[in-house]
């Protein structure tokens, strides 16, 4: 009789425990939706801030020119570092295929539509991310931190017109060469790897680019480009404007904007890959 009304005791607990972790589940599902909400229109505000200070121009072009050189001349080693072992890596993948069908004449091919196309845009694309778009959000954040904003907004300066435009205008801009140059050294990088592992010449090597990719494939990338640079500084610009709680609060926004820079890039690169082709 007592072990009866032990189970109905406990039958009877059942549901509310369900239900109370049934609840909590949604509720973190609803803080998380409108959490994004929240980022996404926040980004989108800050667009219009931005592409308003256009009409008409209102930039700070020495700030332009010293992020220019800051986001892109001081990217360059990473850059090409990191390029150079993309070709490489492309070969050494097409090796074997390569030496069981004698296919040398389609290396330069293979490797100029995947890294043109897909991978080179991508792996630079998140090297800036984690390099500029890191540092600049910390850097905004700790302005804010510091009550530096503020401070701005005290003298009248615009702090959208005087940072945020030039790091906007900078991202896109530097991102869209070191995309060029990173795909020029990886290309160059696949050349050299793969004469030095299968014997194949410059010459053959670049033919086979030249002649089956098309000027589309190069354009493709390129726009890619345009696009992961605007996500990257909207991404960090706005989580470093948005830095609430001092110190720990600048890392948990550079923690976001890394994040939130990444899931754009492949998620934008996904739809552009259907809408360019």
């Amino acid at each position: 009789m007592t072990e009866s009304l032990v189970q109905l005791e406990v039958a009877g607990k059942q549901p509310g425990r369900v239900s109370r972790g049934a609840e909590r589940a949604v509720r973190r599902i609803g803080r998380s939706v409108v959490g994004i909400a929240q980022q996404t229109g926040g980004i989108l505000v800050l667009l219009g801030k931005i592409v308003r200070r256009f009409f008409p121009p209102d930039i700070d072009y020495y700030e332009l020119k010293r992020n220019l050189h800051k986001m892109g001349n001081r990217s360059l080693p990473i850059i090409a570092l990191t390029s150079v072992f993309v070709g490489a890596i492309m070969v050494v993948q097409a090796s074997a295929y390569v030496q069981q069908f004698s296919a040398t004449a389609f290396v330069g091919w293979g490797a100029g539509y995947v890294i043109l196309r897909e991978l080179g845009p991508i792996l630079i694309a998140l090297m800036f991310s984690g390099r500029v778009g890191a540092n600049n959000t910390a850097e905004l954040g700790t302005m804010v931190v510091t009550e530096q904003i503020d401070g701005l907004r005290s003298l009248a300066i615009d702090p959208i017109s005087y940072l945020i435009v030039p790091r906007f205008l900078g991202m896109i801009t530097m991102l869209f060469v070191l995309t060029v140059f990173g795909n020029l050294v990886a290309l160059c990088g696949a050349a050299l790897f793969g004469q030095l592992t299968l014997g194949i010449e410059w010459r053959v090597f670049f033919h086979g680019i030249t002649e089956l990719l098309k000027p589309w494939d190069v354009y493709v990338g390129l726009i890619k480009s345009l696009v992961f640079g605007l996500i990257i500084a909207l991404s960090s610009c706005y989580f470093g404007l948005a830095v609430r709680g001092g110190a720990p609060g600048v890392g948990r926004a550079v923690n976001a904007s890394v994040v939130a820079s990444a899931v754009g890039i492949f998620v934008s690169d996904y739809f552009m890959t259907f809408l360019l082709d």
